[in-house]
């Protein structure tokens, strides 16, 4: 297994975390996690790369090792904390995107907002979220008000083996030794007897403002990257989109460079379950594209 060490920044007045592996004279490889995740899940795929890299995956804000927001959890503030992390990390070099869910949706803005920042773009099932309609707004602010007076929760587990067995219900193909390996990353003792999951329950609270989906398009529009979207064999992307395939292609249609792969055998959480495939995947697309090169 691949050593990692540990970053600490400060990022818009939160001390983030960023866990790296390998020389930092290497090219480097910006892998973001989902929502519910952390930056250490990327661990098995950092030990099937083949070749030499510095990976760097940030822990998002209120998940992982990185400091809790006291406000709640917008969308463009993980925009603007990446942009802030590459400000300390790659203030000058157009960098190499692996982003998974929420990851890859966070990836994909700011490759569309700042497109001479980003080199090659890998979006793993980070390919957007089902449209909204107007009328959907007041029942979602109404909710938001609520959760603000009950804020929601995070159950708690009485053993990291008991973390560890949620971990594999949730992903049936991952093995008990990768489970156990990310059971103390994902959750933390509390006290005797009770584990709590790192990552702050705010992140439950429903987001009060609308996905316009119109806005997502014409930013993607905007990448100069080559994009590689990463499919799982789970056929998740087009479950999550509530199968609406004119939807996916309209999405598909908003990338200049785009192509495709379909990792068979893999759920979701692919990093997971399928490392392996993951990881050969990601090197093959930046074989094909070397930085720096049209």
């Amino acid at each position: 297994m691949k050593q990692s060490t540990s970053l600490f920044l400060d990022v818009r007045d939160l001390r983030y975390h960023v866990r790296s592996w390998g020389d930092p004279g290497a090219p480097k490889l910006f892998m973001l996690h989902g929502w519910m995740d952390v930056s250490a899940s990327f661990q098995f795929t950092v030990d099937a790369l083949a070749g030499d890299w510095n990976v760097l995956a940030p822990d998002w804000r209120g998940f992982g090792l990185s400091e809790w927001a006291s406000a709640g959890y917008w969308f463009p503030d993980y925009v603007a904390d990446f942009d802030g992390i590459l400000a300390q990390l790659s203030p000058t070099q157009p960098v190499s995107i692996v982003g998974h869910s929420m990851g890859g949706n966070i990836a994909g803005l700011y490759a569309g907002v700042r497109p001479e920042r980003v080199a090659r773009l890998l979006l793993a099932e980070g390919f957007g979220m089902p449209p909204t309609a107007p009328e959907q707004a007041p029942k979602r602010l109404l909710k938001w008000l609520d959760q603000i007076a009950t804020p929601p929760a995070l159950r708690p587990y009485a053993s990291l083996q008991e973390v560890a067995d949620r971990l594999r219900a949730n992903t049936p193909g991952l093995s008990a030794e990768r489970a156990a390996f990310l059971a103390p990353e994902w959750a933390k003792e509390v006290e005797a007897g009770h584990y709590e999951l790192r990552a702050d329950p705010k992140h439950k609270t429903t987001n009060p403002v609308l996905y316009r989906y119109e806005e997502a398009l014409t930013i993607w529009k905007r990448i100069a990257a080559p994009v590689l979207w990463i499919h799982s064999g789970s056929d998740w992307v087009r479950k999550f989109l509530k199968e609406q395939d004119d939807l996916l292609e309209r999405y598909r249609a908003s990338y200049a460079r785009l192509s495709e792969v379909r990792i068979e055998g893999a759920s979701h959480m692919m990093h997971h379950d399928q490392p392996e495939k993951f990881a050969c995947a990601i090197e093959d697309f930046l074989s094909r594209h070397p930085a720096g090169k049209p």
